[in-house]
């Protein structure tokens, strides 16, 4: 990585260093996109790149045992990775509320938001960071988010987490539970697995990450990146998205983007790099981006459905009876967790990692 100039060491010892963040920097008045943040033009996102009348599938859920339900979200992940679902029962106070809880952690003074930032919280199972991998990328990243993991064991820790927004994020997790469990099951009943014992529980979301994520208002955010193209290392993902916008999905024509438009009530569901392995490609983990806004500040609250950390996870024994060939080796999903975030968002080069 080229040296940075001393404008953008000074940034990023503001941003980074001394914890303010983006919404720090944001805070302070700032009129253009500091040399920090703007992308080379070839990783922008151009408006000639977005499809204007394309959308990914909104599904209704309201009768998971319904074929055609479940043929759908089958459908949905092998052609698209990523669909919309709404009906699905996590009522919409709960919705709301953890997303006023995000906006009230993210307005919080500095003081009291630096508590929690890494090398500062109480507990490792809570921390806020910037960007994605600040010491690894020449470019940053225009967010904040504030972290949780929500295993059994790590909740344990919850007295010590921030009380403006502890209540809300268990209760938006726990309330998704039995929605994420619908999704395996019938993702998996997709690739002949008959039942989820324990042992494949814990391989399929041992681990869940809970994210706060806040794109502050950004002067030209076409300039910028809320988030890189990437996909995700999760078995999936479930996203909570606020009225603002601004999640692109990677469509199957070449270098083009479908803006997925915010639905009152819905969540969007995304394959990740898990699943897409486990399935032996059957699903796709899809790469999106996101671009944050000229006027508004953005949140959106994700649930990173994550394998235990020592569980292996490869092909699916059932995917490969028929003697298909397995395309990835198994993998130990805290090796994968560490590869991934040992470097810049890339497009869908960490499943290098697992590919034979």
């Amino acid at each position: 990585m080229a040296p940075r100039n001393p404008n953008s060491e000074k940034i990023l010892d503001f941003v980074v260093n001394k914890g303010n963040g983006i919404k720090g920097l944001v805070d302070t008045g700032i009129e253009t996109v500091p040399d920090l943040y703007i992308l080379p033009i070839e990783e922008r996102l151009l408006p000639n790149n977005i499809l204007p009348y394309d959308s990914i599938p909104v599904i209704d859920v309201s009768n998971w045992d319904d074929p055609k339900v479940k043929e759908s979200i089958c459908d949905a992940a092998g052609k698209w990775g990523f669909f919309q679902i709404i009906n699905h029962g996590v009522p919409l106070h709960v919705l709301d509320a953890v997303k006023e809880a995000a906006y009230r952690f993210f307005g919080l003074p500095y003081e009291e938001r630096n508590k929690y930032w890494a090398g500062n919280s109480p507990t490792d199972t809570v921390t806020l960071k910037t960007s994605f991998v600040p010491q690894a990328e020449a470019v940053l990243e225009w967010k904040d988010y504030l972290s949780f993991r929500c295993s059994p064991r790590d909740l344990e820790s919850f007295p010590l987490w921030p009380p403006v927004c502890r209540d809300e994020v268990v209760e938006y997790m726990e309330s998704a539970k039995s929605v994420i469990r619908k999704l395996l099951e019938v993702l998996l009943e997709g690739l002949k697995v008959k039942q989820i014992d324990k042992a494949r529980e814990y391989t399929l979301m041992g681990s869940p990450i809970v994210n706060l994520m806040y794109y502050p208002h950004c002067p030209n955010p076409d300039f910028t990146a809320g988030v890189r193209p990437h996909s995700d290392i999760s078995t999936l993902t479930v996203l909570l998205q606020d009225d603002n916008g601004g999640l692109y999905v990677r469509a199957t024509e070449n270098d083009s983007w479908i803006h997925v438009l915010p639905i009152n009530g819905a969540l969007v569901i995304n394959i990740g790099d898990i699943l897409q392995i486990m399935s032996n490609d059957r699903y796709k983990s899809i790469e999106h981006r996101v671009v944050a806004n000229r006027s508004k500040d953005r949140v959106s609250v994700p649930i990173f459905v994550n394998p235990g950390p020592d569980a292996v996870f490869g092909p699916l024994p059932e995917v490969l009876e028929s003697g298909e060939q397995p395309l990835y080796k198994e993998v130990v999903f805290s090796d994968y967790f560490k590869y991934f975030f040992s470097k810049k968002h890339d497009g869908k080069k960490s499943m290098d990692f697992a590919r034979i």
